[in-house]
């Protein structure tokens, strides 16, 4: 996945200078930022503060590792179902 160029401070910075009034088109075009990636970005991070970034950060790791585990899970699973199937 693509590194984005803005900080996650900075999206959120940005998204509260436009909830508290900055004109949207000319704050984006003043950031670089298209009308696309704002709205995904308004999508994913509106209403967080600064310090629940960081909790987001870390439900998304534990997400991505817990997701893994499944994946691992399963292969493991189908696995063992191929041996006993061959027993019998």
């Amino acid at each position: 996945m693509r590194k984005s160029k803005f900080t996650e401070r900075q999206i959120v910075g940005i998204l509260k200078e436009i909830e508290d009034g900055a004109p949207v088109v000319e704050t984006l075009r003043e950031k670089g930022v298209s009308k696309d990636t704002y709205y995904k970005w308004k999508r994913k991070y509106s209403g967080l503060e600064s310090g629940d970034i960081k909790k987001l950060r870390d439900l998304e790791k534990e997400n991505a590792k817990l997701k893994k585990m499944y994946a691992e899970m399963a292969l493991m699973n189908e696995a063992l179902k191929d041996v006993i199937e061959k027993k019998l």
